[in-house]
């Protein structure tokens, strides 16, 4: 991997962690985001806008084996994520080079699958065979981004639920019993920390010639139901939940990584009680 050169569209929290990962096997990393931030030392940093195709010019000039799109719309609206997801990597492919370009990992989310649709939410396994019926705009403006990999040496890459340092919604909602939500559905996650390192092994992979298949679920593989979660976490903070009671489990879905572990990638946090006691031992 030495010296491969890697784009990172979307250098939030995630693309910072995969870019040092990147950085220390050998890479030349170049991370593109709007903020004016100075990436990590070593880390090549472009200001642009992927909404705004003027401002991504200069992209050619880094002739990149490898991008990485991994941007974060900026509301939960339609709009932003037409604009951030769809027309952004529409626009960031346009201006790179035809030629050198050896593949394109698209950050998406299993939000593709919804919840509603084709007996999705009955708790039923689901793998990357399963059918994308989303529920909602979000969900319809990803699978859309997908589709523009068609033709590409691409692959997308829909993560479940990323927790991991400076993400602990959770951790806050175990502590108020008294907001947990009403039903009590499959939950699945993958730690950010996993999440970065699963992608630079399929970077490593795709470099070195194997396989690598188009679509990942990049998931900790251990779905469990939210109270489940919540009243283990409430424990773990010495929060007092003697006095509630699960409400049955219903609807959600529970998603398989047997895909993910068939490359030989091995988690380091395989479910969210090896994850979240890291977490907690950082507070």
């Amino acid at each position: 991997m030495n010296h491969a050169r890697i784009l990172i569209a979307g250098c939030g929290d995630l693309g910072i962690t995969l870019g040092q990962l990147l950085m220390a096997q050998g890479c030349d990393v170049a991370g593109l985001r709007r903020s004016t931030v100075p990436l990590p030392a070593g880390m090549h940093g472009v200001q642009a806008d992927v909404a705004r195709p003027a401002t991504l010019h200069g992209l050619a000039a880094l002739r990149p084996d490898i991008l990485v799109y991994s941007v974060a719309a900026d509301a939960q609206t339609d709009a932003s994520y037409r604009a951030h997801y769809v027309d952004g990597l529409r626009h960031v492919l346009a201006a790179l080079p035809d030629a050198g370009l050896r593949h394109v990992f698209f950050v998406s989310s299993t939000r593709v699958y919804g919840q509603e649709n084709q007996g999705q939410d009955t708790g039923l396994w689901l793998d990357e065979a399963a059918p994308a019926t989303p529920a909602d705009f979000g969900g319809e403006r990803l699978l859309q981004a997908e589709a523009l990999l068609a033709g590409l040496p691409g692959t997308a890459l829909r993560l479940s639920g990323i927790y991991g340092p400076g993400r602990h919604r959770l951790l806050a909602l175990a502590r108020r019993p008294q907001s947990w939500p009403a039903q009590n559905r499959w939950t699945n996650r993958i730690h950010r920390d996993d999440a970065a390192a699963f992608i630079a092994s399929l970077i490593r992979r795709k470099l070195n010639g194997a396989p690598v298949e188009d679509c990942y679920l990049v998931t900790d593989g251990c779905p469990a139901p939210q109270y489940e979660v919540l009243q283990w976490l409430a424990e773990q903070l010495d929060v007092d939940v003697s006095g509630v009671a699960p409400p049955a489990v219903a609807g959600g879905k529970r998603l398989s990584n047997a895909r993910m572990l068939a490359t030989g990638y091995r988690l380091r946090y395989p479910d969210y009680r090896a994850g979240y006691a890291a977490e907690i031992a950082r507070i």
